[in-house]
């Protein structure tokens, strides 16, 4: 389970890195260069885009990384890592793939056993 939870962590942290970037892209965009018309709008709160785009894909690929020797805080990482994205993007086409796959790695990392089952 340790194993799932490190791979799952591993490909939701970059997939959410993706995710980031294109969201802290587009927030600074509109900022540097204001809004055109009703094609490019600014989200209600930017900050709150700007710093789960930043901290998500931290905490999922930390979680990740911790999932073989410290479990419970790897689990702890990657559900906020899960809950970062879903509060800031939203669930849609773009981050269902990110918030799954941190999400469930971080209910396997919980689940881990001490030590794991060969």
């Amino acid at each position: 389970m340790r194993n799932a939870a490190l791979v799952l962590g591993l490909i939701g942290g970059i997939w959410a890195m993706v995710v980031g970037f294109f969201g802290f892209g587009y927030t600074s965009f509109i900022e540097q260069n204001g809004e055109t018309g009703e094609l490019l709008r600014q989200v209600d709160h930017p900050l709150v885009i700007k710093a789960a785009s930043f901290l998500a894909p931290i905490l999922a690929i930390a979680g990740a990384a911790m999932a073989r020797s410290l479990n419970l805080a790897a689990g702890a990482l990657l559900l906020a890592s899960s809950a970062a994205i879903w509060l800031a993007f939203g669930f849609n086409v773009f981050t269902m793939f990110p918030i799954a796959m941190c999400g469930l790695g971080g209910v396997l990392a919980f689940a881990a056993r001490q030590p794991d089952a060969h």
